[in-house]
């Protein structure tokens, strides 16, 4: 009698915050060695960014070689989520697919394009699908924008909630900060929100715009890149200041009332 198929696991590879851009970083800086050694024996990913995995496989097989060439790995991106949306895509039948590998016996390396998959990434619908149908779910260590921020930031890392992207138009975006500060002051809870980065600065002018004086504001920007820094201060402060924000680096902002 045969001997039933070992299933393979789903395991959740976390990526730098350069988006793979940065040739100075050294990996050994931000991922931990056993993370890259266990990316070296991966050969299934589903990614959200093929570019952005090659671009770290390329940095991981500079200190722990590939398993087989780059060009023979399997790198499937993620479905895409409908046009104008900002999660993961509907259509059940390709997520379903991105586990195929793990019914045939190989590890699969879950990634985002920087940090820890499935956090604030639409990589979570796997995850979901991976423990529905039994599979073991690893995830291993490393950074996450969010966590580094709140922890830079000073506000409460007691109690706080990642709100994700607010309304793109003015009017809903005022309103939804005005909501988010009353909320953090009835709870005392931190609010953790992003954005794409070429807005970066319409998003801190807006916060700027709507929040009180005494509301605190952390923004955190490059977290783990050369020149990256974290500013906490009152929204007065921050208005009287004259800092202005790159377009082209990741950041966070955190708002504590």
């Amino acid at each position: 009698m045969n001997a039933p198929m070992k299933t393979g696991r789903l395991i959740l590879m976390p990526n730098t915050l350069d988006f793979g851009v940065d040739d100075s970083l050294d990996l050994r800086e931000v991922l931990p060695q056993r993370v890259i050694e266990q990316a070296a024996r991966l050969t299934h990913w589903a990614a959200e960014s093929a570019k952005t995995t090659r671009a770290l496989l390329k940095r991981v097989d500079a200190i722990a070689p590939l398993v087989q060439p780059l060009q023979a790995m399997q790198i499937v991106e993620l479905p895409r989520p409908p046009k104008g949306g900002r999660g993961g895509g509907d259509d059940a039948a390709a997520w379903l697919a991105l586990l195929d590998p793990v019914q045939a016996g190989h590890d699969v390396g879950l990634i985002s394009e920087a940090g820890l998959p499935a956090v604030a990434d639409p990589g979570a619908r796997l995850v979901a699908l991976a423990h529905e149908a039994g599979i073991e779910v690893v995830a291993l260590a490393g950074p996450s924008s969010l966590l580094l921020a709140l922890a830079a930031s000073g506000l409460n890392g007691q109690s706080f909630a990642f709100v994700g992207y607010l309304p793109v138009d003015a009017a809903p975006r005022a309103a939804r900060i005005r909501e988010l500060e009353t909320l953090s002051a009835k709870a005392q809870q931190t609010q953790l929100l992003i954005e794409t980065p070429y807005r970066n600065e319409a998003l801190r002018q807006a916060l700027l715009a709507a929040l009180k004086p005494g509301t605190r504001l952390s923004i955190s920007v490059g977290l783990t890149l050369p020149g990256g820094w974290t500013q906490t201060a009152t929204v007065a402060d921050w208005r009287s200041n004259g800092t202005k924000l790159p377009d082209r680096i990741p950041a966070v902002f955190s708002i504590l009332a």
